[in-house]
């Protein structure tokens, strides 16, 4: 059996229901294509791994669809949980329950990020002469990308008092790991996509990196208004 899990969360995209806080700024149809976008580069992004990959997807009643969408190549499971640090739990469990010795877990908010991220937060959980029993990736935001354990290292608490959204998730999970006893290791950090500013940031930082061939950036490039209006947010 394969040892390593990736676990991705994905939402069924419809309107107003994903990237909310970007809808705001870019329209909530623009937003829910973007997410879809997201999501498929993410998978591309993967689509080498040797690793098993879990979608933990929301809501549970679009099972089929999210199926139909996403294909076969997947194991598939339902968030569970009335929030955040409950479906996160969740899935870990669900995971580890499977029998893997590893288990990552990421969004889908970083339609940029790279398979080598990942495989290092891999390759930290595997290496037995270190300590390190857990990976963390932070975000500009104080949030994280990424977070991953080894099965006998799986603690719930970090999940547990967490005011999800704001700038001191990465600190508060850094230390309850800390004090749990955990070495955890520090990833890259990585900027995820939230707002008409983030994905200016975006567009700008890939104007001419492969990420240009993404399904991303093809969704802006063809949009000449929606480019227009992000440059205007990257000039202010």
């Amino acid at each position: 059996m394969e040892r390593n899990a990736l676990i991705i969360l994905v939402k069924y995209p419809r309107s107003g229901q994903v990237k909310t806080r970007l809808g705001s700024g870019i329209g909530f149809e623009n937003a829910r294509r973007l997410y879809s976008c997201f999501v498929l580069d993410t998978l591309d992004a993967i689509s080498s791994t040797k690793n098993a990959v879990r979608i933990a997807y929301d809501p549970p009643e679009a099972a089929r669809s999210i199926m139909e969408w996403l294909g076969p190549d997947y194991g598939y499971f339902p968030q569970k949980g009335e929030d955040l640090g409950m479906r996160l739990q969740d899935a870990f469990r669900k995971t580890f329950a499977e029998g893997f010795e590893n288990a990552v877990l990421i969004a889908t908010d970083c339609p940029d990020i790279k398979k080598d991220t990942i495989d290092e937060g891999f390759r930290r959980l595997e290496r037995h002469l270190e300590q390190t029993d857990s990976v963390i990736g932070p975000s500009p935001d104080g949030g994280y990308y990424l977070i991953g354990f080894k099965a006998q290292s799986f603690i719930p608490a970090a999940f547990e008092n967490i005011a999800w959204g704001t700038a001191d998730v990465f600190n508060k999970t850094l230390s309850t790991l800390k004090q749990a006893g955990l070495h955890p290791h520090i990833l890259p950090q990585w900027r995820d996509i939230d707002t008409a500013a983030d994905l200016a940031d975006l567009v700008r930082m890939h104007s001419n990196s492969p990420f240009r061939k993404s399904k991303t950036m093809r969704f802006l490039l063809s949009r000449p208004e929606l480019m227009r209006k992000l440059k205007g947010v990257t000039d202010d």
